[in-house]
């Protein structure tokens, strides 16, 4: 059974207009949908959610960014993962093949500010926690040029700092992308789990909380080239679809 911002998603992606809504969502942008256009997760047939680094080959293609993304991430990658996208699409972004990354929350609580898990007592689990927080602090670094004050790390608020993370890296391997955070809005059908947003007022005020406590708020809202490629960082909302089902169905 599927509840809120997973639910929000496949809703969306089945619905005849769910290209020009998220298009128009990231209008400043300018993205466009092309022959080499796909997404996913395609719809509850299809649910599966993005893994960059193994999503990409199959659908981009070769591109030497793949390989790299997952070295950067992961020290010892048999068994481990890297970050799920709650939707990913491949688009053209001023006349280059760029990615749409979405974020989706539907309550309060999935802006998470914890940390990383800790690691198991593994060597490849050790090796990997290491690897992450050394990538997360190169992002860090990078990023910082155009948001000083940006204090992102492995052990708070790690889900934000993983995102902004993967959007920094993809643009300095060449890859135009688009980082959208969404937020559904009206799912009272999970007031179980935590505040739903109420409105889209509602929804912007928390994120930019959210954002805030990191220092990342000047990343949005602008188009930002640190070399590499240009990328955006965008907060949007839309109401939901469908509230979800109760937890006792």
């Amino acid at each position: 059974m599927y509840r809120g911002s997973q639910k929000h998603v496949l809703d969306w992606v089945e619905q005849p207009l769910f290209v020009p809504e998220l298009l128009n969502l990231v209008r400043p942008v300018g993205a466009k949908v092309t022959a080499q256009s796909v997404w996913a997760p395609l719809g509850y047939r299809w649910p599966d959610e993005a893994r960059l680094e193994r999503w990409g080959p199959k659908n981009w293609g070769a591109h030497k960014c793949w390989g790299e993304l997952e070295d950067w991430w992961l020290a010892a990658p048999r068994g481990a993962n890297t970050p799920n996208w709650d939707l990913a699409m491949i688009a053209d972004l001023e006349g280059q093949r760029g990615l749409i990354l979405v974020e989706a929350k539907a309550n309060v609580p999935e802006l998470s500010r914890d940390g990383k898990e800790p690691p198991s007592e593994s060597e490849g689990s050790r090796a990997n926690h290491n690897r992450i927080g050394e990538a997360i602090e190169s992002a860090r670094k990078g990023l910082a040029v155009v948001a000083p004050g940006l204090n992102i790390c492995r052990n708070s608020h790690y889900q934000l700092a993983n995102r902004l993370s993967f959007t920094w890296k993809l643009a300095s391997l060449g890859i135009p992308v688009v980082l959208l955070y969404i937020g559904f809005t009206g799912d009272n059908g999970i007031n179980d789990v935590g505040e739903p947003f109420s409105d889209s007022m509602h929804w912007h005020k928390v994120v930019e909380r959210h954002l805030d406590e990191v220092g990342a708020r000047d990343l949005f809202e602008h188009r930002q080239q640190i070399g590499g490629a240009p990328f955006w960082m965008l907060v949007r909302s839309r109401p939901v679809i469908e509230i979800s089902p109760s937890a006792a169905i």
